[in-house]
């Protein structure tokens, strides 16, 4: 999991939709791939739930898949902006948590 990233979830979702459901190595490669400097973040947290699952539940990295992959809205910034006549307008700058989940892929 990855908290308070500075991107909206709907920059987010489609890179995503991309990984959804790959194994974690081909995922990885492509992200790598992906113009968006988010991809990175995504390639950052992918990396992090498969080290996870290799330190703690003693799995192997090859047979880890993604199985759940979300950005949920975080808690947005919000700053003012001057407008015509003295007047200010509201700027809400979004911000996600990204959450992945890895399990084994199931053979048979």
């Amino acid at each position: 999991m990855a908290k308070q990233v500075g991107a909206s979830p709907k920059r987010l979702k489609p890179i995503m939709d991309v990984v959804r459901g790959m194994t974690v190595n081909d995922a990885l490669d492509q992200l790598g791939l992906m113009t968006s400097p988010w991809a990175r973040s995504v390639a950052k947290v992918v990396l992090s739930a498969a080290s996870n699952a290799e330190n703690n539940l003693f799995m192997s990295r090859e047979t880890l898949r993604i199985t759940r992959i979300s950005a949920d809205q975080a808690r947005p910034l919000k700053r003012f902006r001057p407008r015509a006549r003295g007047r200010i307008g509201r700027v809400t700058r979004r911000s996600s948590h990204i959450i992945i989940e890895v399990d084994e892929i199931q053979e048979g």
